[in-house]
């Protein structure tokens, strides 16, 4: 559903995400694009580089897939100085049990929510956004997970922590613009489940760009409890007209075939009645 304009608001200007069912976004990959200055966010450490096997993330960026490479579980760089000093432990704890050999899967393989702004990070599948004239809801294709925008209201005073927090947002021009509070440590900022506090506070810049082919998501990140500055990224995605949102129950395809240490969701030993 297109979004309405708001009162003096011209209707050319304001961004229209998903003009049809049939448009959604897919992410480059699933990791964060440093800012071009400034401190960054955390990606790999260099002797152990991270090579993912998400389709879309090679073949949104022209030239870099290379068919020799395996993919691998994600090893922290811990000399990032953003890193408070406990979570820099949190993430040498993680390192530690990739480096021996066992799986690190994000929080999407077990059908949990990624949180904000790990919801950037989503691959293969895309997102679309319904957009009304009090909100904007984010639906993520795996597992119907979705975000709610609430736009033009102020923050409630003390939200209670959830997955996707609170989000309230307005437009400003051909931008649209969420800042979200509120958030479950239960989720992680990245894929290398880099922890935060619920002192987390994410704004979020959505443009459409490249002549309506692509969406840039600038980042902004602060969380004094565990980073030591603020820091800024971004995230793109390519256009897809290809279908509409389809029914997908992640959970149906959730079971631990290989007894790997994945957070399964939980199962009943045997029926409740």
């Amino acid at each position: 559903m297109a979004a309405r304009p708001l009162l003096g608001q011209p209707a050319s200007r304001q961004p229209v995400f998903s003009p049809t069912p049939n448009v959604g976004w897919i992410s480059y990959g699933p990791e964060f694009i440093p800012a071009s200055s400034g401190p960054q966010p955390v990606t790999f450490d260099p002797a152990h580089p991270f090579i993912n096997n998400a389709i879309e993330y090679n073949a949104a960026r022209p030239g870099t897939k290379d068919e020799s490479q395996q993919p691998t579980f994600a090893v922290a760089d811990l000399t990032n100085p953003i890193l408070q000093p406990w979570a820099r432990e949190e993430l040498r704890k993680l390192n530690d049990r990739v480096l021996a050999g066992r799986p690190l899967y994000s929080r999407e393989s077990s059908c949990l929510p990624m949180g904000v702004p790990g919801f950037l990070l989503y691959v293969v599948n895309p997102v679309f956004f319904l957009q009304t004239p009090k909100e904007v809801v984010m639906i993520a294709t795996d597992d119907i997970q979705m975000r709610h925008v609430y736009l033009n209201v102020p923050h409630s005073r003390n939200p209670k922590p959830s997955w996707y927090g609170e989000s309230v947002g307005r437009y400003e021009g051909d931008t649209l613009i969420v800042d979200t509070i509120g958030l479950s440590t239960k989720a992680f900022i990245d894929n290398y489940r880099t922890p935060h506090t619920e002192k987390l506070h994410v704004v979020e810049r959505f443009q459409i760009i490249d002549g309506g082919k692509t969406l840039e998501v600038k980042v902004h990140v602060e969380d004094p409890g565990a980073f030591t500055t603020p820091w800024d990224a971004s995230q793109r995605y390519v256009r897809s007209d290809l279908r509409p949102i389809q029914e997908r129950v992640c959970t149906e395809n959730n079971a631990n075939y290989f007894n790997l240490e994945i957070d399964p969701t939980p199962k009943a030993e045997k029926p409740d009645f």
